[in-house]
C-alpha cells in the first residue's frame, strides 16, 4: 500500500493512494487520527486498514495536497558518512569514516511535505541537498535483534535530508544545521514493507534544475538497516511513525569544485525506484515566521 496523509477542504486526513485516486481512511468507521496513531495500531492497524479501505471515498489525487506521510513523527534521525561515495568526496575536506555509525537529529519541526517550498536561510548560503532513503518504524521497540529487525519496519520513504553546511559544521552533533524549518521533507507517501522486494537494492537520483546529480543505489549503504536498528535500539525505544534517514551517496552541491549551494528558484527532486519521488522549490527565507 501507499499510505499518504493530506489536505482536503481545510482537514488533515489520511488515506491509501491508488493511481490517480486517493481512498480517504479518515472517513471509515473506527479510523485512527492519523498515519502515526494507524502504526501504533501495530499489524492489526495495517490489516483493518487493507479490509476496510475498498469502502472509503475516492479522491482525485490532483484534488488534494499531499503532506508529509507522517506529518508529526516523534523522532527524526539521520545516519551520517552511510554511502563510500559520499565519504570519498568528503576526503577533501579531511573527513574519515567514523568507526561507527554516526547519528544526528534533525528536529521535529524542520518536517515539510514532498511538493512544499523550502526555505533558503537568511544566515547562511551554503544551503544544501541530500537525496536520502527514509525507513518508517512500525513498532514500538527496544534491543531489536539483527534477524527481527525488519519487521519493525512499517515501510519507507524518499527524504530530501537538507542541510545549512556551515551550521552543521558548527559541533560534532550537526543538530542545527540539519533542522532549519522546512529542511526534512520527505513523502510522497510511505510505501509498506511488503511493496518492496529489497530495500538495499533500489536507485536513487536527485535532480537541481533538471540537472542529474545524484546517482546511487541503496545497495552501496556501509551499515544496512538492520544494523541500524540494532544500534539505536541499544540506547533507546523506537516508536511507531519514527523516520530514520539513512544517509546520501556522492553529489551532494557542498562537495562540488566549486561548490554550488542551492539559492531562491533552484527545484529539488529526489526519486526513489519503487517508491516515487519528492520535488521541492527553494524560496527565501520570509522575514516574518510562525509564532
Amino acid at each position: 500500500m501507499k499510505i499518504a496523509s493530506f489536505h482536503h477542504r481545510g482537514a488533515l486526513r489520511f488515506g491509501v493512494v491508488r493511481n490517480d485516486e486517493v481512498l480517504d481512511a479518515s472517513a471509515l468507521p473506527g479510523a485512527p487520527a492519523g498515519v502515526r496513531e494507524l502504526l501504533a495500531r501495530g499489524d492489526e492497524g495495517l490489516a483493518w486498514l487493507r479490509a476496510a479501505i475498498e469502502a472509503a471515498p475516492r479522491l482525485p489525487l490532483a484534488d488534494v495536497k499531499l503532506t508529509a506521510p507522517v506529518p508529526e513523527p516523534r523522532k527524526f534521525l539521520g545516519l551520517g558518512g552511510n554511502y563510500a561515495s559520499h565519504l570519498e568526496e568528503a576526503a577533501k575536506l579531511g573527513l574519515t569514516r567514523p568507526p561507527g555509525q554516526v547519528w544526528f537529529n534533525k528536529q521535529v519541526s524542520c518536517v515539510a511535505g514532498p511538493f512544499d517550498e523550502v526555505h533558503r536561510p537568511r544566515v547562511s548560503a551554503q544551503f544544501d541537498y541530500e537525496g536520502e532513503l527514509g525507513v518508517v518504524i512500525g513498532r514500538r521497540c527496544r534491543h531489536v535483534r539483527a534477524e527481527e529487525a525488519m519487521a519493525m519496519v512499517a515501510g519507507y520513504v524518499v527524504i530530501n535530508d537538507m542541510s545549512v553546511r556551515d551550521w552543521q559544521l558548527r559541533a560534532p552533533t550537526h543538530t542545527l544545521g540539519k533542522s532549519f524549518d522546512t529542511h526534512g521533507p520527505f513523502g510522497p507517501w510511505l510505501v509498506t514493507r511488503d511493496e518492496i522486494a529489497d530495500p538495499h537494492a533500489l536507485r536513487l537520483r536527485t535532480w537541481v534544475n533538471g540537472e542529474l546529480r545524484q546517482d546511487g543505489n541503496t545497495a552501496q549503504m556501509i551499515h544496512r538497516i538492520e544494523a541500524m536498528l540494532v544500534e539505536l535500539t541499544t540506547a533507546f525505544t523506537l516508536e511507531p511513525g519514527d523516520v530514520l534517514s539513512t544517509g546520501s551517496p556522492a553529489g551532494v552541491g557542498g562537495l562540488m569544485d566549486p561548490p554550488r549551494y542551492l539559492v531562491a528558484g533552484d527545484v529539488v527532486r529526489v526519486e526513489i525506484e519503487g517508491i516515487g519521488h519528492i520535488e521541492n522549490r527553494v524560496v527565501q527565507e520570509p522575514l516574518e515566521t510562525a509564532r
